[in-house]
């Protein structure tokens, strides 16, 4: 099972120096990919511009937008360009993570509809692709990928969630929990994909909040009562199942190797680079 790190966009007051080398260390450390999350109305850098900087400090690690909601975003052709612009950039290191996500004031803040963001996904993933293909509503957009396209990988739990991964993406990335329940999840994806006539087998992913360290614990309850604030008393219940015991951490990621992950993505709940290290300590060595 590959391990991933997310880029700390969302700790408020993160230094751009910080995100930098947390970007350049997980480089260098061996994970296999650096993603961010996204979010409008919240003290947290823009996604495709964080993983943009880290593109140019970085020379293999994947870059993933793990997850991006893409159907707040006012325009499929200016996102197609952006995204394939970043994926230049790194040398097609580029894998696109979507949802249509479930926070509506994301959607108000940029004047997107919320309750079709599902309808708006499915056909912007389309139009994406077809301005990549040089095919898009006005052609000539470009520039084009680095391979061509860009492989797409879905999250989302919803019924409809579930069958886009199926249906446009490498597979599927779940939001968390425990790694027990996961088996179920990978059997449901792995129908899908045979109703949708796929080829090959979903690549499975999962996020899982860490918090290492003597001040793990507060790290980790400081920044997702923040974070998940809009969600009332499950914030606290989010808190408490982050990762910040190192013999819990190498628990957690045997479970998802044992249940069919392929790829575990760790959120760092504190900026320090040097986080990257006590969490490599564990899951690398």
């Amino acid at each position: 099972m590959d391990i991933g790190v997310c880029l700390p966009t969302t700790i408020p007051g993160a230094d751009g120096s910080q995100l930098i080398e947390f970007a350049r260390r997980a480089d260098r450390l061996g994970f296999h990919s650096l993603t961010v999350v996204d979010r409008v109305v919240y003290d947290n850098y823009d996604g495709i511009v964080a993983l943009s900087a880290a593109a140019a400090v970085t020379e293999r690690i994947k870059l993933v937008t793990a997850i991006l909601l893409a159907a707040y975003r006012p325009s499929a052709v200016e996102l197609a360009k952006q995204l394939a612009s970043l994926d230049r950039l790194s040398g097609g290191r580029l894998i696109l993570g979507v949802s249509a996500g479930m926070r509506q004031d994301d959607y108000v803040a940029t004047g997107a509809d919320y309750t079709t963001r599902g309808r708006r996904l499915d056909a912007m993933i389309e139009e994406i692709r077809e301005v990549w293909k040089g095919e898009g509503p006005v052609p000539g957009v470009g520039p084009r990928p680095t391979n061509g396209d860009i492989p797409i990988w879905a999250g989302g739990h919803s019924p409809a969630g579930l069958r886009r991964a199926a249906k446009y993406g490498i597979g599927w990335i779940s939001p968390g929990g425990p790694p027990h329940k996961y088996p179920e999840l990978v059997t449901k994806i792995k129908e899908l994909w045979a109703e949708e006539g796929r080829a090959g087998s979903p690549r499975m992913g999962a996020n899982c909040y860490v918090s290492l360290g003597p001040d793990g614990k507060e790290h980790a309850t400081e920044h997702m009562l923040s974070y998940y604030s809009y969600m009332g008393t499950m914030a606290q219940h989010l808190a408490a199942g982050a990762v910040t015991d190192e013999g819990r951490l190498r628990d957690v990621v045997d479970g998802y190797a044992a249940n069919g992950c392929d790829e575990l993505l760790l959120l760092s709940c504190t900026a320090d680079p040097d986080h990257l290290d006590r969490i490599a300590d564990v899951v690398l060595r």
